[in-house]
């Protein structure tokens, strides 16, 4: 399916102009939806809400982790809704090198630890985030 009315592929010097993204939203949402068609799939409401939210960029997550909505996982370059909400805290992501299963451990003794050695450093830190990769219960069991 051609898609000439995208401002970034009729003229690729527009790609990092501001334009309204309503039109390049609307088409890659349609193409998307042949090309589940064509192979028989479903464009079900969660997947076409969730393909929505990607297409508008990253700056829909970025605000949300800026304001403790959402964690960004760099290891598994992924972002994951905060259960702990509303709380000022330091999240600690277990991640699973096996099954990249991941789990959100308590942090505040770790953060204790990293707010104490960086203040000796003269540093004072603003946020951090815990990755620490391992190997889940399940994935223990098998490899033993």
């Amino acid at each position: 399916m051609p898609h000439d009315h995208c401002p970034s592929c009729a003229a690729p010097d527009l790609a990092f102009a501001a334009h309204d993204h309503g039109p390049c939203a609307s088409d890659a949402l349609a193409r998307a939806t042949g090309i589940l068609a064509a192979k028989g799939l479903r464009m079900t409401p969660v997947r076409r809400r969730t393909l929505e939210i990607l297409l508008e960029g990253h700056r829909a997550l970025d605000f949300l982790e800026e304001h403790g909505l959402a964690h960004r996982i760099r290891r598994l370059n992924a972002f994951t809704a905060c259960m702990h909400m509303g709380e000022h805290h330091t999240a600690a992501f277990l991640i699973c090198r096996a099954c990249n299963a991941v789990s959100e451990a308590p942090a505040a003794p770790a953060r204790a630890a990293l707010d104490s050695a960086a203040s000796k450093m003269g540093f004072a830190v603003e946020t951090a985030t815990i990755e620490a990769l391992g190997l889940c219960p399940a994935c223990q069991r098998v490899a033993a």
